[in-house]
C-alpha cells in the first residue's frame, strides 16, 4: 500500500524564521514537535546521516538543507519503507508555507497498522505540529486542531501499554485535548 500524505500551513513569518522551526527539531529548544507527543530524540545534532526516531519510529536523517527543508527516511518499524519531511516554501514578503510529507509503503499487514492505528496519530501529531509552529510565529493559533474521541481512545492505549515496549520513547500520561 502506497502512502501520500501532507500537512501545511501558511505562516505569517519569512523563510528564515519558520526554516528555524525545523533546524530546532530534536534539540534541547525544539520549537516544532508538540510537547504533549513523544519527543524527537537524536543521537546528535540534526545532520545528515544522524540516526533518531520518536515512540515506536526510527529513521536516519536522509537530507538536510538548514533553515529548509529535512528529510528522515524511515528504518523501523518492519514493513515501513520510505520517508517524511519538513520543508519550508516561501510565499512572498513575511509569508512561508511549513510543509510536511509523508510519503510510505507499507507491506504486509503493516498496512492495516498505518490505517487504525499510525496514520490517526501521524495527523493529530502534525496537525499538532502546525498549531505550534503557527503559535510560534504568529502568537496564537486561528482554529486550534482537535483529538477525535479515537486519537484519544489510541493514545490512552498506547500509554497503557508503553511500559510493556521493550524500545524507544513511549507516549506517557499525557492530558487530552
Amino acid at each position: 500500500m502506497a502512502v501520500l500524505n501532507i500537512h501545511e500551513r501558511a505562516l505569517p513569518a519569512s523563510e528564515e524564521a519558520v526554516g528555524a522551526l525545523i533546524d530546532s527539531l530534536g534539540g534541547e529548544n525544539d520549537r516544532l514537535r508538540p510537547r504533549d507527543w513523544p519527543p524527537i530524540h537524536f543521537e546528535r545534532p540534526l545532520a545528515v546521516g544522524v540516526t533518531g526516531g520518536h515512540g515506536p519510529v526510527r529513521y536516519v536523517v536522509s537530507h538536510y538543507v538548514p533553515g529548509r527543508w529535512a528529510r528522515f527516511t524511515f528504518t523501523g518499524p518492519r514493513g515501513f519503507q520510505g520517508f517524511h519531511e519538513y520543508a519550508v516554501e516561501p510565499l512572498g514578503e513575511n509569508r512561508a508555507v511549513l510543509r510536511n510529507t509523508l510519503v510510505l509503503h507499507a507491506r504486509g499487514v503493516r498496512w492495516l497498522g498505518w490505517l487504525l492505528f499510525f496514520r490517526p496519530l501521524h495527523d493529530a501529531m502534525f496537525e499538532d505540529a502546525l498549531d505550534r509552529a503557527e503559535q510560534a510565529m504568529a502568537g496564537h493559533v486561528a482554529r486550534p486542531a482537535t483529538w477525535s474521541p479515537y486519537v484519544r481512545l489510541l493514545r490512552a492505549t498506547a500509554a497503557r501499554l508503553a511500559p510493556r515496549l521493550a524500545t524507544g520513547v513511549t507516549l506517557e500520561k499525557v492530558p487530552s485535548k
